[in-house]
């Protein structure tokens, strides 16, 4: 049996379980399994390698770079976004990889304009260093928003008309707004947003968040993270088969 799972905190609701249970049933797959393994602290891995003899892992919330200590082999995109998000496990050696970086690319580019030349990427954790990997590579600028202000990011309660229309695009890349919290969403003032605007939201649960509700009011593109997920979810499938 190939074993394979998710790592992460909590993981009351995922995707990954799901989406590979199926995929080996509908694709006639056999001998292998897809579990979750909730651990409380990333110290806790080395046990749960051990008991699990997994072949590869995917990693979520939030451990995307506290495992980065425990690889052996990082890849080129993980050693410079810091994050990674799968591992891929051979003769015992931890092979990290980061398959956010594919996916939120083939996503973000079907509803990308000329005018998108600038963003905000609302939060600064591993998924958000993974986003602006690609933004990077496609040329478009960008600042962080946090709670308190740095040298590359803005505090939220600095956004206003100007930020807001510097920036037409808008990634969300924290948790505000995940299930069962769906009353919640990023601070920004949404009411400083028009049809130049678009916004991704790296979530999929719900498929359409209270900030990809208050973008469409105002008359933006939006579009959740669903795909992006099936696609890093494939991307993570060729590597561990690679």
């Amino acid at each position: 049996m190939r074993q394979y799972g998710l790592i992460g905190y909590p993981l009351s609701h995922s995707f990954s379980k799901n989406y590979f249970t199926n995929k080996f049933q509908q694709e006639h797959i056999a001998g292998c399994a897809y579990d979750l393994y909730p651990i409380k602290a990333i110290e806790e891995l080395p046990a749960l390698l051990a008991a699990a003899a997994l072949n590869g892992f995917n990693v979520t919330i939030p451990y995307k770079e506290a495992v980065l200590s425990y690889l052996h082999y990082p890849s080129d995109a993980v050693k410079v976004i810091g994050a990674c998000n799968c591992v891929k496990i051979d003769n015992g050696k931890l092979y990290g990889f980061n398959t956010d970086v594919a996916g939120f690319e083939v996503s973000l580019r079907k509803k990308l304009q000329p005018h998108h030349t600038a963003a905000l990427i609302l939060g600064t954790g591993g998924a958000a260093k993974a986003v602006a990997y690609v933004l990077k590579k496609l040329g478009i600028s960008f600042h962080y928003v946090s709670r308190k202000q740095g040298v590359n990011n803005y505090s939220y309660q600095q956004l206003n008309k100007e930020t807001i229309a510097a920036h037409p695009l808008i990634i969300n890349t924290s948790p505000l707004g995940m299930y069962p919290g769906v009353t919640e969403g990023p601070d920004i003032p949404y009411n400083f947003i028009g049809s130049q605007h678009y916004l991704f939201d790296l979530i999929y649960n719900p498929p359409q968040t209270l900030f990809m509700q208050k973008g469409a009011a105002q008359g933006a593109v939006t579009e959740n993270g669903y795909e992006m997920l099936v696609l890093q979810a494939e991307e993570s499938w060729k590597i561990w088969n690679s």
